[in-house]
């Protein structure tokens, strides 16, 4: 290859690089990037230290790759009615990845498996878009919630259970779904 070819070589991988082209830009696709991640971290760390097979880097993935499924089109110009289409496509596309979350074993009253799991990932995606909106504020308060939600509400439920003089443990299938222990 001569040197004009070496040129025009390094002037096209420069130019497949310029998508972020300024310090700002660089901070803006980082910051909603790391925010994903970090909030997906949190809520699969819960999930983890629950023994549930989605845990940290399932939740962290699938936060960063919907905050990057929104943030790459939006910074692109992309328009908000094509915006909605990717939207769309991302809900769509997490709850067929939440759904392999989800068993049944057996038939009859055998209980339904990874429905919480599956729920937390499909919130997870949600709050990731948010980030790649630049929606931070609303995906950490989302977070603070799913969080109240994953530990406190199966304490409530139990709770709840006790005051009705149902048993808090042996709990019919029904009943552990209902409290959030299914999965």
């Amino acid at each position: 290859m001569s040197n004009g070819g070496w040129s025009v070589f390094a002037a096209t991988v420069a130019a497949e690089f310029s998508d972020v082209d300024d310090v700002e830009h660089f901070a803006r696709v980082s910051v909603r990037l790391l925010m994903a991640g970090a909030l997906g971290f949190a809520l699969g760390f819960e999930r983890e230290t629950h023994g549930k097979a989605a845990g940290a880097r399932t939740h962290m993935l699938v936060a960063m790759g919907s905050a990057l499924f929104v943030l790459a089109p939006q910074l692109s110009g992309t328009s908000i009615a094509d915006m909605s289409r990717v939207v769309q496509g991302l809900v769509a596309g997490v709850g067929f990845l939440c759904a392999g979350a989800i068993l049944k074993n057996g038939n009859g009253d055998q209980p339904v498996k990874g429905l919480t799991t599956a729920a937390g990932m499909w919130m997870t995606a949600a709050i990731g878009m948010a980030c790649g909106l630049g929606r931070e504020t609303t995906a950490v308060i989302a977070t603070v919630l799913a969080l109240v939600v994953l530990a406190l509400v199966p304490h409530f439920s139990r709770g709840l259970n006790g005051m009705m003089g149902r048993p808090a443990d042996g709990d019919t299938p029904r009943q552990k779904t209902a409290a959030g222990d299914e999965d």
